[in-house]
């Protein structure tokens, strides 16, 4: 299966310590689940049109939710934490959450 950039960055992670990171020139990103950090970092770059100086990726396997006598799970997710580097510009899609 050939990915896209557009498949490979789902949606932007909107918490706190994300908004705090922000600060630090980080960006957090929910990805597709088989992306690997060159593929993020590519993606992130087309997209965007910045510069990307890291990638960190965080794994995470979807909980076991209950409903009565239905037991179903939630998906697998992968996080990336984008750096970006200290001459690149910042990505305008966050801007508006700095309130």
């Amino acid at each position: 299966m050939k990915l896209t950039s557009y498949d490979i960055i789902l949606k932007p992670v909107i918490t706190e310590k994300s908004m705090a990171q922000m600060a630090d020139r980080q960006y957090t990103f929910m990805v597709h689940v088989d992306a690997n950090k060159s593929m993020i970092k590519r993606a992130v770059e087309e997209i965007f049109g910045v510069k990307v100086e890291d990638v960190k990726t965080l794994n995470y396997d979807g909980k076991v939710k209950r409903l009565g006598v239905h037991v179903g799970r939630r998906a697998d997710y992968k996080k990336a934490i984008i750096k970006l580097t200290a001459d690149s510009k910042s990505i305008e899609f966050f801007e508006g959450f700095n309130a």
